[in-house]
């Protein structure tokens, strides 16, 4: 589980409502059946309008992985792996490295590998992982754009919320404390249409960006990698080149570890 989207969760509820309480205001106040309404509803009704049911029918994927923790390989591993795969690849030929293929579950990998095993043009490898990157970014980015239209849709409705709620309370002049009450309703729905917006939609759209990038850099790294087994780099060559894609903490790590062993 991704912990720190559950944490981001109930710390903003608890800011709200605690945040509430502090102010001599109720809690109780925010169970409003016509702001969820208007706020939730609206905002589905928008995503609606905006997006075609084939986009939206990815919303719970994209949802639930927002609270998945992302299964990648760790660098330093993937670093280690090709070193490895180098090493078989000079010592017995590029095609003794199918054997070794079939025990990696990343399609993306497999696939390349694949591909240099089969003899294929450099180029056209390269062009096609590339291409399945470029894919995989787009189909990524309008996954986040689905959050980061409900982040601007619904602070707008908030406003819409209140509007509708002001005329309700201009039907009490008459009696003061059901227009104190009513007004109070009023900006209920403002005040959930902000929340919304800025404490998880806006949020979710940019965990997703930042999770994407992660996934792009670690296809990048495997794509030079196989690209240098497919050219016959030296194992110290690829170490060099891959070891570009690791932060430089990690780096230090790894250099630790090595010494070790």
């Amino acid at each position: 589980m991704e912990i720190s989207t559950v944490i981001g969760m109930i710390a903003g509820v608890l800011s709200v409502v605690v945040g509430m309480a502090l102010k001599g205001a109720s809690p109780a106040a925010l169970l409003n059946p016509a702001a969820f309404l208007i706020i939730i509803g609206g905002t589905v009704a928008c995503l609606f309008n905006a997006f075609t049911m084939d986009i939206l029918k990815n919303f719970p994927t994209l949802f639930k992985t927002l609270f998945r923790k992302p299964e990648f390989m760790p660098k330093s591993d993937m670093l280690k792996m090709f070193v490895e795969l180098s090493q078989v690849a000079r010592r017995e030929g590029i095609l003794a490295l199918e054997s070794r293929v079939e025990e990696i579950t990343d399609d993306f990998l497999k696939k390349g590998l694949s591909m240099v095993i089969d003899g294929l043009d450099p180029d056209f490898v390269g062009d096609v992982l590339d291409a399945e990157i470029q894919s995989m970014e787009e189909r990524h980015r309008v996954g986040a754009l689905i959050f980061t239209q409900a982040g601007t849709y619904a602070p707008t409705l908030g406003v819409l919320g209140a509007v509708i709620g002001l005329i309700a309370a201009l039907g009490n002049l008459d009696d003061i404390e059901k227009l104190g009450h009513s007004i109070a309703a009023a900006f209920v729905a403002t005040l959930l249409g902000i929340f919304t917006g800025y404490v998880i939609w806006h949020p979710f759209a940019n965990k997703l960006k930042m999770m994407s990038k992660k996934e792009v850099d670690i296809k990048k790294m495997m794509v030079e990698g196989i690209l240098s087994l497919q050219a016959g780099d030296s194992p110290t060559a690829i170490e060099a080149k891959l070891l570009v894609f690791i932060p430089q903490n990690e780096r230090q790590l790894l250099k630790a570890k090595t010494e070790e062993a």
